[in-house]
């Protein structure tokens, strides 16, 4: 097998994920959340009224555990329970006014954890990363919901 460094991907998208978060977590830290609260509430923020069985599919942890996930949220107002208006039997989670707010401030949190580690990165390079990434995703996801951040069209993935 001739080496060209690839055999380092994994690790490396590992390791930067890794990094990510840990240096996410540790600026987002005095909100009080934990990392899968930050999780939950990110997907809450960009899927309102997403239902508490299709959560758990995206966040890929079992029902229960969402459910008591969203237990403790709802406990600390961050998020809210409602009926589902075409299926009594479904509940649908919506952020909560705080939790709207800030998601906002983690969202520019977020935003500078990116530029810091991306610094040196010319805009072209960063371009292609992100590109390469979502084809990465698309040609590993199997039919399942497209990456983060795109939509699915007749000519392919574009984002969203």
């Amino acid at each position: 097998m001739v080496s060209n460094g690839i055999e380092n991907l994994g690790f490396l998208i590992h390791d930067v994920q890794r990094l990510l978060r840990k240096r996410f977590e540790a600026r987002a830290s005095e909100t009080g959340l934990s990392a899968a609260q930050w999780r939950l509430l990110v997907r809450v923020a960009k899927e309102e009224g997403v239902a508490q069985a299709r959560l758990a599919e995206l966040l890929e942890i079992e029902p229960i555990s969402v459910s008591r996930l969203i237990d403790r949220m709802e406990e600390g107002g961050w998020i809210e329970r409602r009926q589902d208006v075409n299926d009594r039997r479904v509940r649908t989670i919506h952020p909560t006014p705080r939790a709207r707010e800030v998601y906002t401030e983690v969202k520019a949190l977020a935003a500078e954890v990116y530029e810091e580690s991306l610094r040196g990165v010319s805009l072209e390079t960063r371009r292609g990363l992100i590109s390469t990434l979502k084809a990465m995703a698309e040609n590993l996801s199997d039919g399942e919901q497209p990456p983060c951040g795109t939509i699915k069209t007749s000519e392919g993935m574009t984002t969203a």
